[in-house]
């Protein structure tokens, strides 16, 4: 079991995917009606990324990107965040840079995702064993890199090389089930890689999957935090969240806001909550604010671009009434 508290050293690595996002332009566009659309990064490992620099963290994303115009937005995107991207390789070939075309709307909502011959599944044992552990403090995964190979070999690895370095493991279960062979290979891989954590996230839906069953979703999570990781929160929507330690576990509200878009609140979250933890916060008080850091992303147009600054943050707190009640 990793020490949490080396996460106060604020320095992580993070795996999974960068890519780009197209929004129709302004705010309320359809895709099909747009003529302008607005560009940003994307990709839920480089959003997670965002989040944390924006609240003073530093990180360095490990993936792979097409060697195109596409794959060298993601890179100076990376770079333009202040995210090392030296352990980001460019893959040749028909492989390309995941792109997300992506709605501000709520209502008929539409986001579609181009996976095809995906470059970050090109990640392989060989990148992730060059990267130094020591120089990090916490390694963060998202459930995409487990979809297909090379790429999920090479994440267990780095694993085992991030736990022989000491670095608490965290997972956001993050499931597309598009990229996955079939329902069984998902649920078996997640359960293994959240076995070797020591913090999971993730929603209902994705705890029930886990489970083989939406209502045993919370017994699942339960089961975890008893048998291997330290910190597990179950998430669920509006209804907020079931947060789960050896002490024992409590469950939090949301922070209503004016909704443009469902997309960017769960890696805003993770952003929030790992950055409120290296700073001090209690549990209870990250989750509150990771919280906060969802809702303020799903009020603004993008994700990358939309994650909020620590100031932002604090100025959101004080001007809103507080979380919903959950007694």
């Amino acid at each position: 079991m990793a020490d949490l508290d080396k996460l106060a050293g604020g320095r992580f690595v993070i795996f999974g995917r960068a890519g780009m996002d197209l929004y129709p332009d302004p705010p309320g566009t359809k895709t099909e009606e747009a003529a302008t659309f607005f560009s940003c990064l994307g990709g839920s490992s480089a959003n997670i990324g965002v989040a944390l620099t924006r609240h003073g963290g530093h990180c360095s994303l490990v993936t792979s990107v097409s060697d195109d115009a596409i794959g060298r937005f993601a890179v100076n995107e990376l770079a333009k965040y202040g995210i090392d991207h030296s352990h980001v390789k460019s893959v040749g070939a028909e492989l390309r840079t995941s792109l997300a075309v992506v709605e501000t709307r709520v209502e008929d909502h539409q986001s579609v995702i181009y996976r095809n011959g995906a470059a970050d599944f090109e990640m392989t044992i060989e990148d992730v064993s060059a990267v130094d552990y020591s120089q990090f403090d916490a390694l963060i995964t998202t459930g995409t890199v487990f979809a297909q190979q090379p790429s999920r070999d090479a994440v267990f690895h780095g694993f085992e090389l991030a736990k022989v370095a000491g670095l608490p493991l965290i997972f956001d279960v993050d499931y597309r089930p598009y990229s996955w062979v079939s329902p069984a290979d998902a649920a078996a891989t997640y359960s293994r890689a959240a076995a070797a954590c020591d913090i999971v996230i993730g929603n209902d839906v994705e705890f029930g999957f886990m489970a083989g069953a939406f209502d045993r979703g919370l017994e699942k999570a339960r089961a975890l935090a008893n048998d291997s990781a330290q910190i597990v929160i179950y998430k669920m929507g509006e209804e907020g969240a079931i947060t789960i330690t050896a002490d024992g576990e409590f469950r939090t509200g949301i922070y209503p806001v004016d909704v443009l878009k469902p997309t960017g609140a769960g890696d805003s979250f993770m952003g929030g909550f790992i950055a409120a933890l290296s700073a001090g916060h209690d549990v209870k008080d990250a989750v509150l604010r990771g919280s906060a850091c969802a809702s303020m992303v799903v009020s603004r147009v993008g994700c990358a671009p939309a994650m909020p600054t620590t100031p932002e943050l604090e100025a959101f707190l004080n001007a809103h009434p507080g979380p919903t009640d959950v007694d």
